[in-house]
């Protein structure tokens, strides 16, 4: 969920022609080189949403729901995440030829309207499945603001179905209720059939960046814990079960953040908890992470990650023959960046920038980090989802890039879609509305392995 820190990004203008090329350097001894490239994609009639919930189908189209159409929200409790701006409709996009289909998701039952039109809602896609989870908006029902307690699973490739042809869609969502679930801002993962539920927060009220006590009053609780469960589906019935959860007040207590598949030098499997916000004594970032394994959460203290803090688009990629992990974030929101000097600067604010860094664990374990040589074109990224295409040769599980298995040359291995765009980097205390937008923009994402 946004918050009461400058966040937004700048609105941009690209050609066709544009192309955007990064030279990223492994860290391993042979120096393998590898580049990124980004290419702008117009896709016609695609909407502007951001902190959005995505799902892909068969043959590779994008389901987009929740999230919201306006930018930035404002500042005063009346004006900040207004119903009017949830994202009310459900998506089917095509990349490759370029359309997009649309349908009103009010013609469901309003528990599942209500949460599907929330934002900052936790989602993983399992086979057929798009199970959603939490998510913060208004409910009519209740007359308030609330975070959802609800998980709902979505037949992805039926509704796509029944969006194109245009039937009725109520067949293809199921929903179940349990306080564990009603999170925000968090992020959700799977490994070995149990999903993790990572961070996040119980909000329920008016935003106000005055605090719970001042006006319009609010209740705000981090989860500060790892919850881990099954969702336990035959198609027809949903279960959670096999609930248990690990609480850390200080590590854990983080929201808004990149939470990113990983493969840890022992060759076992789990995630990362990138950065995030805030911290207690002050409204700035952590800046150490947090991994995340079957047997528990280790906290990495030997590592600050300064150029990049908020949830954004971000590619895992892993190298089996080196078994160095690389995660690339695109823009959105940072405390610190360089100057044109090479002086790395801090801002409190914590402002949009056009930054895109690398984070790379190598096989003995230790974390760095490093700007690349070319930034986003304008400043995009937060509130962005990186899409991979559809290609199990190239992509280990959870959408990680197997880059020792991609073949020599140019190829296309994703999309990064929606986020906020801005004019300027921090128009929090000025935001009238008009200054950002949900963008509609869309990029090819390249590798080209030499």
């Amino acid at each position: 969920m946004l918050n009461n820190r400058n966040i937004a990004a700048m609105k941009y203008n690209i050609i066709s022609s544009f192309l955007l090329t990064l030279f990223l350097v492994g860290c391993n001894t042979a120096q393998e080189q590898f580049t990124v490239q980004i290419e702008p994609l117009a896709i016609s009639e695609a909407p502007g949403v951001q902190s959005y919930s995505w799902g892909k189908t068969t043959d590779g189209k994008w389901l987009v729901l929740g999230g919201r159409i306006d930018g930035l929200h404002k500042m005063r409790p009346f004006e900040a995440f207004k119903s009017n701006e949830n994202n009310t409709t459900v998506y089917l996009i095509d990349p490759i030829e370029n359309k997009t289909w649309d349908v009103s998701l009010r013609t469901l039952p309003s528990s599942i309207f209500e949460q599907l039109q929330s934002t900052n809602q936790e989602f993983h896609q399992r086979g057929n499945n798009l199970y959603v989870v939490g998510g913060y908006g208004y409910s009519q029902t209740l007359g308030d603001h609330i975070t959802y307690p609800n998980l709902t699973a979505i037949d992805v490739d039926g509704l796509a179905n029944a969006i194109i042809n245009k039937v009725d869609i109520g067949g293809f969502f199921r929903q179940i209720s349990d306080p564990n679930l009603a999170v925000t801002g968090g992020q959700i993962g799977l490994l070995n059939d149990f999903f993790y539920l990572c961070g996040g927060q119980y909000f329920e009220g008016r935003y106000n960046p005055m605090g719970p006590d001042h006006g319009p009053g609010f209740i705000q609780k981090y989860t500060d814990e790892v919850r881990k469960f099954k969702i336990s589906d035959d198609g027809t019935s949903l279960a959670i079960d096999n609930y248990s959860a690990i609480r850390d007040a200080q590590n854990l207590h983080r929201r808004d953040y990149n939470m990113v598949p990983q493969v840890f030098p022992d060759g076992s499997k789990g995630f990362t908890m990138f950065s995030g916000v805030f911290q207690y004594d002050a409204n700035i970032p952590w800046l150490n992470s947090v991994d995340i394994t079957e047997d528990g959460h280790n906290v990495n203290n030997d590592f600050n990650q300064y150029l990049s803090q908020y949830h954004s688009a971000k590619l895992p990629m892993y190298d089996s023959e080196t078994r160095e992990m690389m995660t690339v974030f695109f823009g959105g929101l940072s405390q610190y960046e360089y100057n044109e000097d090479g002086d790395l600067i801090r801002d409190d604010e914590v402002p949009f920038v056009k930054t895109i860094s690398m984070v790379t664990r190598s096989k003995d374990g230790s974390m760095t980090e490093k700007e690349l040589n070319v930034k986003m074109p304008a400043l995009l990224g937060s509130g962005a989802e990186f899409i991979p295409i559809s290609n199990n040769k190239m992509f280990l599980e959870s959408d990680m890039l197997d880059i020792a298995n991609l073949k020599k040359g140019r190829t296309l291995v994703g999309y990064i879609y929606g986020g906020i765009e801005s004019s300027k980097k921090n128009i929090f205390f000025s935001n009238n509305g008009a200054k950002s937008k949900a963008s509609s923009g869309a990029f090819r994402v390249f590798i080209t392995k030499n």
